[in-house]
């Protein structure tokens, strides 16, 4: 028998709260029960990255990570990037630079990028390369991911000073 029970984080800065099992992986919980289509289902073992949201300021994989895990967290979705006005510099800079293609896989790019700019304010090229390397795509833009954070760093850093 499954055991569900109610959990509470929040979600793209507003409270929310779900009943389900416990060990439901936060992926689920975050397309089913709560809308949010962005975290996508890629291989379903942490490996491939569609599905990575940030949880706490950490860019984490939601398809294996239990529901659990996400009580009292503060949880992060490519929604709430583009919902944010202006919307991140990251939503800009990925469009103006034709960064995607299919676009399957970039909302999880998307937030392993926002995780790592975050954190750091003047990332190399290799430790934007470095942050996204959990994220597979197979459309070949990884070139122009890799530009469009640069110039979403080089705004934040103009926005900071």
């Amino acid at each position: 028998m499954t055991e569900t029970r109610a959990t509470r984080f929040t979600l793209n800065g507003k409270p929310v709260e779900v009943t389900a099992d416990p060990d439901t992986p936060l992926l689920y919980v975050l397309r089913d029960d709560l809308d949010a289509k962005t975290a996508r289902f890629g291989c379903g073992v942490g490996l491939c990255g569609a599905c990575t949201v940030i949880v706490d300021g950490k860019a984490v994989q939601s398809c294996d990570m239990p529901l659990s895990v996400a009580a009292g967290a503060n949880v992060e979705t490519a929604e709430g990037l583009a919902a944010a006005t202006p919307p991140h510099p990251l939503i800009g800079a990925i469009i103006e630079r034709q960064a995607g293609q299919c676009g399957y896989c970039l909302p999880g790019i998307v937030m392993a990028a926002k995780a790592l700019l975050d954190t750091t304010s003047e990332p190399s090229r290799a430790a934007i390369a470095e942050s996204l390397a959990g994220n597979l795509c197979r459309c070949g833009a990884h070139l122009r991911i890799l530009d469009a954070v640069e110039a979403a760093a080089a705004t934040l850093a103009g926005q900071a000073r």
